[in-house]
Order: C-alpha cells, then structure tokens, then sequence
C-alpha cells in the first residue's frame, strides 16, 4: 500500500463524537516515550503529521488522521506516564477504554513495545485486557535500529517466551524502527490485506 494522502480530521477526549463513517480503524497504542508519533509520521511518510516532542505523555486525546480517504489511523494517548497527575492518568484510562469498548469501526490495535526493553508488567496487563476485551491486535516492536540483529532476535524470543506463559500463541508481530523505515512495508501490507478482505465480506 501506497499512502497518497494522510489528513488530520479530529482530536477529542469523547468517543461519542468521534468520526461517524463506517471505515475500518486501526489504534496506535503504546507506552508514553514508546515513539509512537515518529512511527506514525513514518508509516504516513509525513515529518509532523503526529506531533513528536521530547517530552513523553504529549498526545492526550483521541487523534482520528483519515488515509487514503479509505481508512483511518487512530492515535490514542500513551499509557503509563509518571509525570501527569494520578486524576490525568485515571481521565486518559477512561476514554481510553471507552474508546476500545465502544468503538464499532475498530479493526485492530497495534501496541507499540519499545524492543530494547525486557518485558514491562503494564504492557502485559494492557494486552491481557485487550484479549480479555477480545479486541485483536498486533505487537509493533519500536527502536530496532537501535540494536543489533543478533539482540533483536535474541529480545523478540524472551518476549515471546514471556508472553506463552498467558497466551496460548504469540500476537502476530512487527519489527520496526521509525529512523530507517525498517518494518513500513509489513506494517501497512498488513493493514492493506485487512482492509481487501472486509470489503469483500
């Protein structure tokens, strides 16, 4: 898939007014610091389309951007950061929930994990809350020019190991780094084979 044009439609904190038109969805989700926006801005081959700041927790609303006229990519607030109020935190859990339990257009989630890291006890919790929810997703492993192949491999196994202990399988998954444009392709294949199959339902 080609991405001929990315536009900013709404941001909101309300589910309610999210956009109406039955078009697949696809939520970008992840811890705050995760780099989110920069993956988003490489997915869209736009340099500003997410905001990026080097302060982490800055997206803090429902951000409905509209691809190709045909789908959208939806970026939601990150979870996990230290430095809002715990009122602030308790107000980004709610409409984020709000948002995977109502919102009917929703195809996929795709939670971004920083690859570098070892397993994080609140990613963990927030994908067994998705499957509990049973709302599918996928793993986008972020950073990866950051390490060697070798430790890519080596951190994609002990994350998979770590996450059979709850799963049955391993969520399909994305290596991906925003810097090199490394996992683009995958990624939006992914979403593009996704989006063929529901318009030939």
């Amino acid at each position: 898939m080609i991405i001929k044009s990315a536009e900013f439609i709404i941001s909101n904190s309300d589910v309610g007014k999210c956009p109406k038109e039955p078009i697949p969805e696809y939520a970008f989700i992840g811890r705050s610091n995760v780099g989110k926006s920069s993956l988003i801005n490489m997915l869209t081959n736009r340099k500003s389309l997410a905001k990026t700041s080097g302060r982490p927790g800055k997206t803090q609303l429902i951000n409905h951007f509209k691809i190709n006229n045909q789908w959208f990519l939806v970026d939601l607030p990150g979870y996990g950061y230290a430095r809002v109020s715990k009122k602030e935190k308790k107000t980004f859990q709610k409409f984020i929930t709000s948002y995977f339990e109502k919102r009917k257009q929703l195809v996929s989630a795709f939670v971004l994990i920083d690859i570098r890291l070892e397993p994080q006890k609140i990613d963990m919790e927030f994908m067994e809350w998705l499957g509990e929810n049973q709302i599918p997703f996928s793993i986008v492993f972020t950073k990866a020019d950051k390490l060697k192949p070798g430790a890519i491999t080596n951190n994609a196994a002990a994350y998979e190991a770590e996450m059979l202990k709850v799963w049955e399988e391993m969520p399909n998954y994305f290596i991906t780094s925003s810097s090199k444009g490394t996992g683009k392709e995958e990624l939006l294949k992914y979403i593009d084979q996704i989006n063929k199959e529901l318009k030939n339902q």
